[in-house]
């Protein structure tokens, strides 16, 4: 079930700094291809062992006719032998706004799945969100603040400020590494912080949240996008379509699914009949014990069945005894 919208008043109580507009804006068309690829990470713990994976990608897109970017983020693993996982797919204009986004997260305990969605839809100038229980480089100004959604989908503020320039370990190289932290603040005077590294092309190369023992990583250094020869054709693992865990493809399932459920429903709530004939069907088949059942359905239901044309190769003489004959041999 949904839960309700913020209000007007509410978001007008919450205002992005000036400094954090301004940024937004000096990021071109030209700046945003450049994050145009996937990264893909692993979740370790303090002692090294692996504990899942987090993997992001910006691709070209379409939604409703228009140019856009298309993000799908994910995460998954097991925290204190709890499986968990968040997933994002959102559809981003080329002037970075929201066009459409879906979140899922979950939790499965051990006698209790929590599940919560979120969905949000621009509609003119609005963005309405419905809760369901459910880079080249860039100097980062200091004291940014955004607006931003808290674990509870209320409007909250989100700051950002850089954490400088560390050499950080990829694989077996060493590598430079800039910095930058993320608090989102709750209405609940709460505050999370996460923070993250990047490679000089925008790669991600770690990202924690503070307070928390698990910590994603780059396992491998990627190509770097200025020292590819452009007529060199990457070559790209082939991974598995795992469909329950994309949100688009899982949206579609179960709105095909309730479509169904609900068109089968009417259609027996329109034929009463059915299931005195399933309820006649089950009963002699259960009194019959017949090893062919399938010989006997196809006896019992040959009356119910329309005339067919002499030579019919779905007619078949059986020396079976018909249904009449059936129920006069019923116990």
């Amino acid at each position: 079930m949904g839960d309700s919208e913020t209000t007007p008043s509410e978001a007008e109580e919450q205002k992005a700094s000036v400094n954090a507009i301004e940024f937004i804006k000096n990021i071109s068309p030209r700046d945003v291809d450049k994050c145009v690829f996937a990264d893909s990470l692993v979740t370790v713990s303090d002692s090294g062992r692996e504990l899942g994976d987090f993997s992001v990608s910006v691709s070209r897109a379409r939604y409703n006719e228009e140019l856009c970017f298309l993000l799908h983020a994910s995460s998954h693993g097991v925290i204190d032998e709890v499986p968990c996982g968040t997933s994002i797919v959102a559809y981003i204009s080329e002037r970075l706004e929201i066009l459409e986004e879906n979140q899922h997260e979950y939790v499965k305990l051990e006698h209790q799945m929590l599940d919560r969605k979120v969905h949000m839809v621009r509609q003119d100038d609005q963005l309405v969100v419905n809760r369901m229980i459910s880079e080249k480089e860039k100097i980062v100004p200091e004291n940014m603040t955004f607006l931003s959604f808290d674990a509870d989908s209320v409007i909250s503020k989100s700051t950002y400020r850089a954490l400088g320039w560390k050499k950080q370990k990829i694989g077996e190289e060493l590598d430079n590494t800039f910095g930058i932290e993320r608090t989102v603040f709750s209405a609940k005077d709460t505050f999370s912080t996460w923070h993250c590294f990047f490679l000089p092309d925008g790669h991600l190369v770690s990202r924690v949240q503070l307070g928390s023992p698990a910590k994603m990583k780059l396992q491998h250094l990627p190509l770097l996008l200025d020292g590819v020869d452009k007529d060199q054709i990457p070559v790209f693992e082939k991974k598995p379509l795992i469909w329950e865990e994309d949100m688009e493809l899982y949206s579609k399932f179960l709105d095909r699914k309730e479509e169904l459920k609900a068109d089968y429903t009417s259609h027996i709530r329109q034929h009463p009949e059915l299931k005195a004939l399933m309820a006649d069907f089950l009963q002699l088949l259960l009194l019959r014990k017949p090893s062919d059942v399938f010989s006997f359905a196809r006896d019992f239901f040959a009356p119910f069945a329309s005339p067919s044309p002499p030579g019919s190769p779905c007619i078949k003489e059986s020396p079976n005894p018909t249904f009449p004959e059936m129920l006069d041999n019923k116990p």
